[in-house]
């Protein structure tokens, strides 16, 4: 990256467009518009694209992974305490030493796998508690009337205790969405991908902040949509809920 020298000033990135386009830059101001405007496609665009492909995958696999287990433990009970003891291990480990330790596994290194990894296993605790909470939560008398009407094991829980259960399941699904957003910034260190590569280029300069503050408002705004379409998505997939709640 070019830099230029302001007279009497810090030294300033020069971004291109010529004095005039950089004359906020130059007078070292908090945040630059023009900055934004003229480095959206190339830097910022590209960023939030790939932290939402980092978010999605991290979902997606963490997701499958707590569902089953959570399936599983329901089936089960034996299942859900060793199952609570490792995800929450791995939810305690910081990020940073999260990383230190994957790094050197085979396959692993500073790579999209070292991100995605540990990404991740710090949604399975909060994913696994939830949907394994919602299935018990399921009235005891709904179950009889399901197994009443002839419904088996199977049927009664793709029909009757995973719909009644979806509420529980999207509440931890907030929460592991809007971790995974916020902590996928800190996987810039290993994978340069994402919303976190802006934000620690800016770290990096003293001096020039605009890219720090419009990496940063994106994240947030990214983690207030992806929550509100959770919220859609579950008044979409309870209608009975809205229903309840209007006769309440």
């Amino acid at each position: 990256m070019n830099l230029i020298l302001a007279t009497g000033g810090p030294v300033i990135p020069n971004f291109g467009g010529g004095a005039a386009s950089y004359a906020c830059e130059r007078a070292n101001r908090i945040f630059c518009w023009n900055w934004v405007s003229q480095n959206w496609s190339g830097i910022l665009w590209p960023a939030l694209r790939q932290h939402v492909v980092l978010t999605l995958i991290a979902i997606v696999f963490g997701f499958v992974i707590s569902t089953g287990l959570a399936l599983l433990a329901y089936r089960h009970q034996w299942v859900e305490r060793p199952v609570i003891i490792v995800t929450a291990v791995l939810y305690t480990i910081p990020s940073l030493a999260m990383f230190e330790l994957l790094e050197p596994l085979p396959g692993f290194g500073l790579s999209r796998t070292t991100a995605e990894v540990a990404l991740v296993s710090y949604t399975l605790l909060i994913l696994f508690r939830n949907t394994l909470t919602g299935l018990r939560d399921v009235p005891d008398e709904v179950r009889d009337a399901a197994a009443g009407m002839g419904m088996n094991a199977r049927e009664m829980l793709l029909r009757v205790e995973v719909p009644l259960s979806l509420p529980a399941i999207i509440a931890g699904l907030r929460i592991a969405t809007v971790t995974v957003i916020a902590l996928g910034t800190i996987a810039a260190l290993v994978d340069d991908q994402g919303l976190g590569v802006p934000i620690l280029t800016a770290i990096s300069n003293d001096v020039f902040k605009t890219e720090l503050i419009a990496a940063g408002v994106l994240a947030v705004a990214l983690a207030l949509l992806a929550d509100g379409l959770l919220v859609l998505a579950q008044r979409f997939l309870t209608p009975w809920a809205r229903a309840a709640g209007h006769r309440s």
